[in-house]
Formats: structure tokens, sequence, C-alpha cells
């Protein structure tokens, strides 16, 4: 009798080791192609104001045509079906920002890569949500103010670089300059089933702001804008008339 209860512990004990989920993997939905992350699919109303530069500017900038901060709180999606490994409010001059990664079929092999969505005025997502491709995951932001209003866009190749600059290269290593990296993949095979994703790659000793909660109702249409201060519109509109393409200055790699 004693012996049955052994074994039968000893059964129950290897099934649950065997059975228990492995905290660093994720199952997302596999990526049946990748649009533009404003005016989507083909960002119709936007354009570059600024595009990737290795060992200088590490993505795109994202305009609307009307300029200035005629896009403040303009809709961002994601870029491709995913799943939301970070989403805080990181300062400095990065400000929300939101990181999703993404698994997709290229030569036969699976291959993952990171978006990185800056400088937002609202998320609109939770950390471990699955989204869509060209699901609403924020709003076109300025950074408090720090910048006119854009969305800086990343593709990461390096998916444990997250925010972290310091200690990567900056350069084809570790990035993808996103439109040459979207235009050739625009839709892809094997989309829609799903696959395991690593994840808990980040490795920052810093601390950022707490997780973002999101938000449960958007609406079908265009977001509700923030209300504004007249004294701090009046200080955005004289910024924006002084505006230009490199408009980072000393924050180059922003």
């Amino acid at each position: 009798m004693r012996k049955s209860w052994f074994w039968l512990a000893l059964s129950v004990g290897v099934a649950t080791l065997v059975g228990a989920p492995d905290p660093n993997v994720a199952r997302t939905r596999v990526a049946d192609g990748f649009d533009f992350p404003v005016g989507k699919p083909n960002a119709d109303g936007y354009y570059k104001a600024r595009g990737f530069r290795p060992n200088g500017h590490l993505g795109e900038d994202w305009n609307g045509i009307g300029g200035g901060n005629t896009d403040l709180g303009s809709p961002i999606y994601s870029t491709a079906n995913g799943l939301v490994v970070f989403a805080r409010d990181v300062r400095l001059g990065w400000g929300n920002v939101i990181v999703i990664r993404h698994i997709y079929f290229e030569g036969g092999d699976l291959k993952t890569v990171d978006s990185l969505y800056g400088h937002l005025d609202r998320i609109v997502v939770k950390e471990g949500q699955q989204v869509l491709r060209g699901q609403q995951v924020g709003t076109m932001g300025t950074n408090r103010g720090m910048y006119p209003a854009h969305l800086h866009f990343e593709i990461h190749k390096n998916i444990s670089m997250g925010v972290t600059r310091t200690g990567f290269r900056h350069d084809f290593t570790n990035y993808y300059a996103p439109s040459d990296f979207i235009n050739p993949r625009r839709r892809l095979a094997g989309g829609g089933r799903s696959a395991l994703i690593a994840i808990n790659t980040f490795n920052d000793p810093r601390f950022f702001g707490p997780p973002s909660g999101g938000s449960a109702n958007l609406g079908a249409g265009r977001p509700t804008r923030p209300e504004r201060d007249p004294v701090q519109e009046a200080a955005k509109k004289q910024r924006s008339n002084t505006f230009r393409v490199d408009r980072f200055g000393g924050l180059d790699s922003f």
C-alpha cells in the first residue's frame, strides 16, 4: 500500500513539473504581414520626416502631412500580429514606449523581431496582451512637449535591447531600417497559426514607470484628444514654427 502511494505521489510530482509553464516563453500568433504603424496600412496622410541612419538615428520618424502638432493624438497601430512585451513611461528622451514582439516565417524558418513605438501621448495596451496587425496600441505624442508630435518607430533584429542602447552596436547588427524591413514583407505565408516566442529578454537595470494598464474603451473612431493648456499650446506652436527634420540635436540617438 505504501509503495502504491509512493508511486502515485511521484507520478503526480513529475506531471506537475512537466506541465509547469515556462515563464520565459509565450505563445503568439504568427505574423501574416507587416504594415506601417500610421495611416494604416500604407501610411496614408503621413510622411517619413527622418529615416534610419546607422550610428545615428536608429529608427524612423513619422509625421502627419499637416505639420506641427496637427497629428497629436492620432492613432498608432501595431505593424503586425504579436505580443506586447513592454508598455511603460520611460521618460528621458523616450516618453511612453511600447515594444511588440513578432514572429514570422521567412525562407522556411521562424524569425523574431521587435517593433518599438516611442514618444506616445497614450498607451492603450498592456504588457502580455496579444495584438493583431493594424490594431491600435497608442496615440501620437510629443513626450510632454519635448518634440513636435511624431512617432519614433524602430525595428529590432536583436530582441534583447528593448529601450537600452548601451552595450549594443548602433547598426544593422541589431537594427533594421523599418521601411526597408516592412516593404518586402507586406504579406507573408504561414500567418494565423501560433508559435512560441521568448519573453523576459530585456536586461535593463534602470527603473521605469509601472506597466501601463491600457485602456478598455477607445471607441471605433479617432481617439479623443486630451484637454489642452493654452499656454502650453502657444509654446508648442512656437517650437513647431522652428521645426526641422534634424530636430533632436544632442538627443540624436532617439
